[in-house]
């Protein structure tokens, strides 16, 4: 055992490691590639607020170009997370929503975003440390 290791903290949630006999591979890597990117996290943030046009999703999202949009819009769409609606007008109108599904991933979202916020002061100091301690290390 090395001298950082530390034992998990009493009140965490046990957790079984996929690839394990007794727990195959259980699609959590399959899902957590999905709702673990950055992109469609705050895709999912932005529609929690209620249905949104394209345009505006794209000036809510600081920094996604159209065409990550595009593709994180398609993403979630085709794993049931969010809904494309298109309206017959001229031009068309296509506005996004959260399915049921999707939203009821808004309170884990909520509780990460909870997280980091109360938490990235310290993450700022420990990567501070880290980087004092191993000069001209590669890590970012």
């Amino acid at each position: 055992m090395s001298v950082r290791h530390t034992e998990v903290t009493a009140g965490s949630a046990p957790l079984t490691p996929c690839g394990q006999p007794e727990h195959p591979d259980c699609g959590i890597r399959d899902v957590l590639d999905r709702v673990g990117d950055k992109w469609s996290v705050l895709v999912i943030v932005e529609l929690a607020g209620g249905p949104r046009r394209f345009r505006q999703l794209q000036r809510a999202v600081d920094g996604i170009s159209q065409r990550m949009l595009t593709l994180t819009v398609r993403r979630l769409e085709r794993d049931g997370l969010v809904t494309r609606t298109v309206y017959p007008t001229v031009p068309a109108q296509v506005d996004y929503r959260l399915t049921d599904t999707g939203a009821s991933l808004t309170h884990l979202v909520k509780a990460l975003a909870d997280w980091s916020l109360e938490h990235r002061d310290a993450i700022a100091l420990a990567r501070r440390t880290y980087d004092d301690e191993h000069p001209g290390n590669e890590i970012r």
